[in-house]
């Protein structure tokens, strides 16, 4: 939670990313978290379930091979983002909801903030919540850009991908153009 003397009332729940395999905590997680309260946003970093891999690191190689060995993300996407991931972050928001007054946010100021997987995750919570349900914004980062159907209800997007993203950036940018088109 940011210092109380600069708090803006404004949260943010921060999906770090890591293939559905990992979690990236640190880079992608607690110092985004830190950075937003030192500017009065409250953080809350997202640890989500993850695919079982086993317990060696020749298990995890085999389980991201799997995942990842034939796929072209440039022409087929991602591989779906697991159903227990969105749960765990859907739960977030309403836990961060419902303790708004406690923690001093604003229950209508609770946005999303993912990273790769962890932006896939967002983008999916957005997607499938009810109006009463939906994050007040959502910031996918590095996450996939292909078109989706969005909600009429769907909050404001903030996207960010590097020109030179080795998954992501090789695809067109029909997830802005839905987005765009969505909310004209």
């Amino acid at each position: 939670l940011p210092d109380q003397s600069k708090a803006t009332g404004a949260a943010v729940i921060v999906a770090p990313g890591g293939a559905f395999l990992m979690l990236s905590m640190d880079s992608e997680g607690w110092s985004i978290a830190r950075w937003l309260a030192e500017r009065g946003i409250a953080a809350f970093v997202l640890k989500y379930r993850l695919r079982q891999t086993g317990p060696t690191m020749d298990s995890f190689r085999a389980e991201f091979g799997k995942v990842f060995g034939a796929r072209r993300m440039d022409r087929e996407g991602p591989p779906p983002t697991p159903a227990y991931a969105v749960e765990d972050a859907a739960a977030a928001l309403q836990l961060v909801q419902k303790r708004a007054k406690e923690w001093g946010v604003d229950p209508k100021r609770i946005g999303m903030m993912g990273f790769s997987a962890g932006a896939m995750t967002t983008l999916t919570v957005a997607l499938k919540a009810t109006p009463e349900s939906m994050p007040a914004f959502i910031a996918p980062i590095y996450g996939p850009l292909q078109a989706v159907e969005v909600p009429s209800s769907a909050p404001p997007m903030y996207v960010v991908i590097a020109a030179d993203d080795g998954l992501f950036a090789n695809a067109d940018f029909g997830l802005i153009q839905s987005w765009r088109k969505a909310k004209m």
